[in-house]
């Protein structure tokens, strides 16, 4: 199993559409073969003296899939190629994490 963080940042003032994309496609993509998790989150405040500061553009997406392969396959999938092309003006810059369980 592999984990995936990938953080989405949006054109300033756009994180709301970018949201609304990513929910788009979520049905699709946790039918893909492989799948175990996928969903969006967004930096939550807190007094937590440790935590970053929040980032108010950013989209970030949690995955975990069977193997790397998987996620291989989810990058070239079709719906996921419509997705990058229809948010293309929407996205500034993306940030890509892979792991593996320690």
């Amino acid at each position: 199993m592999i984990h995936v963080i990938a953080a989405i940042t949006a054109r300033p003032g756009r994180r709301d559409e970018l949201i609304a994309g990513f929910r788009s496609i979520l049905e699709p993509v946790r039918a893909e073969d492989g799948c175990i998790e996928y969903g969006t989150a967004v930096d939550l405040d807190t007094d937590i003296p440790a935590q970053a500061p929040g980032r108010p553009d950013v989209v970030t997406v949690v995955e975990k899939w069977e193997s790397l392969d998987h996620l291989k396959a989810h990058l070239k999938a079709p719906h996921m190629e419509e997705f990058r092309s229809r948010v293309k003006e929407i996205v500034a810059g993306t940030s890509l994490t892979i792991l593996e369980p320690a």
